[in-house]
């Protein structure tokens, strides 16, 4: 049932402002950002599971995720914490660490407990002796557990740039 609350959710589209947006190692850079103002603190949650997966931190960032969370990636699909930690969450945040990655534009809204941030980027550098340059989007869709967010689905994809 809250999952497909979450992904219909997930599926409004939010129009473009302006604001910061943050690249994985924590520098700031000036994007088409719009937060409403209670989205903010959910935008936050996901920074920080970025900054987790960049400085290797795998334990803060899966700290991060509902034991249900859903991952959605190159048409594959994670049902549980546990079964990223197991599958792709090591990958990932070797990527992460190797990779600079720039959120280009971001969007987010929050409507009672349920949050929806989602973000374009860019990803350039080089990873296992091969030259990254690619346009990401994702979603992501937050639970409010009291004061805190926690993320419950994640949506990646990504193409080459140009």
């Amino acid at each position: 049932m809250i999952r497909s609350a979450l992904l219909s959710l997930a599926l409004i589209a939010a129009p473009a402002g302006a604001a910061l947006a943050q690249d994985h190692h924590g520098h700031h850079a000036d994007a088409p950002t719009e937060l409403s103002a209670d989205a903010a603190s959910a935008a936050s949650v996901v920074d920080a599971f970025h900054a987790a997966l960049a400085s290797g931190n795998t334990d803060g960032a899966l700290a991060l995720l509902s034991s249900d969370v859903l991952i959605f990636e190159t048409g594959g699909a994670e049902r549980s914490r546990d079964e990223y930690a197991g599958h792709h969450l090591g990958s990932d945040a070797a990527f992460s660490a190797a990779v600079p990655s720039t959120v280009t534009r971001r969007a987010g809204h929050v409507m009672g407990d349920v949050a929806w941030i989602s973000s374009e980027g860019r990803v350039t550098g080089e990873y296992n002796g091969r030259a990254i340059d690619r346009l990401t989007v994702e979603t992501m869709v937050l639970v409010r557990h009291g004061e805190t967010w926690m993320i419950h689905h994640i949506h990646w994809s990504s193409r080459a740039a140009g």
